[in-house]
């Protein structure tokens, strides 16, 4: 075996009320790493598609490259392996872009070298790339992404990941606008500190939302998608946001809002034969803002990332 390809699907972070601590894989979309043999030691990124020119090949700012480099640290090896990163996320979406990069990268990577690591054992290696590449190694995207579903980090010290069950039929819409926000900016507008009320709330949600998963109790799931901690000031960095999920919610929607630092939404429906009514009620407030907005709409990736081809 000299390559291996892997893919690791978008994500939801956050999921309204679980912030840093919840979220959940989607099929719609995601990114492509092949890892290769090379004759010399070291890290190359030898080629990235689809993200305009923008993201960096240097191995220490790659997040490609900073996962696989911790994955081989563990390990004690000094291997040579070329990188080539096909981008399927938009940057700066809130489609856990850079997660699913680093992901790909270390399952691909992972399999190359005889799957040193069971699948939940490369999660830390993705979180040095997410502190990379946003400042803080969170794991509520790379988490989900790696293993698939509804992920819940209960602890980071130590490291506490638990998947959670996936109702069958639910649904999501991820309705993506045509403007990048950093997840710095969006991180800015964040308090440092939560009032007892509100954290009172958010914990009730957060037990309602894991409570409504396991009870396939889709009223529930929709009447805990409530975030009082983050939303209130990341609403507005995003144009019209509260007239979007008021119009997705009388389209149907269970609930909705901000996927990780935004800018894109996502709102959750039981089934998919409400989906394209919650599109063309989002797509109507959008037209009347004058602002593009690209939508998709998924089932859950139960999967997580995984092996396309090797050779």
């Amino acid at each position: 075996m000299n390559s291996v390809k892997a893919f690791a699907p978008a994500t939801v972070a956050n999921v309204s009320c679980g912030f840093d601590i919840l979220g959940f894989a989607i099929d719609a979309m995601g990114d492509q790493v092949e890892v290769r043999d090379r004759n010399q030691p070291g890290l190359v990124v030898v080629s990235i598609e689809g993200d305009e020119g923008r993201l960096p090949y240097e191995v220490e700012k790659n997040t490609c490259a900073v996962a696989i480099q911790a994955m081989l640290d563990e390990l004690g090896k000094e291997v040579g392996l070329e990188i080539y990163l096909k981008k399927g996320l938009p940057l700066g979406s809130g489609m856990g872009s850079s997660a699913a990069s680093a992901v790909a990268a270390l399952v691909a990577a992972n399999r190359l070298l005889g799957e040193p690591f069971e699948k939940k054992q490369l999660l830390p290696f993705a979180m040095q790339a997410e502190k990379v590449a946003c400042g803080a190694g969170h794991a509520d995207n790379v988490a989900p992404s790696l293993l698939g579903g509804f992920v819940l980090i209960r602890d980071y010290h130590p490291l506490d990941v638990i998947k959670l069950h996936v109702p069958e039929g639910l649904f999501c819409t991820l309705l993506h606008p045509h403007f990048e926000l950093k997840t710095a900016d969006s991180r800015s507008v964040l308090r440092d500190t939560v009032s007892l009320k509100h954290s009172t709330i958010q914990s009730g949600n957060v037990a309602g939302l894991v409570a409504g998963l396991f009870q396939e109790d889709f009223d529930l799931i929709g009447r805990s998608l409530r975030d009082v901690i983050a939303e209130p000031y990341r609403a507005t960095l995003i144009p019209g946001f509260y007239e979007v999920k008021e119009a997705v919610k009388s389209a149907g929607a269970l609930g909705m809002g901000i996927s990780g630092s935004g800018p894109t939404l996502f709102a959750l429906s039981k089934g998919k034969e409400t989906v394209q009514t919650i599109i063309d009620a989002a797509q109507q407030v959008y037209d009347s803002i004058g602002l593009g907005v690209d939508a998709y709409h998924s089932a859950i990736n139960t999967q997580g990332a995984f092996v396309i081809e090797e050779n």
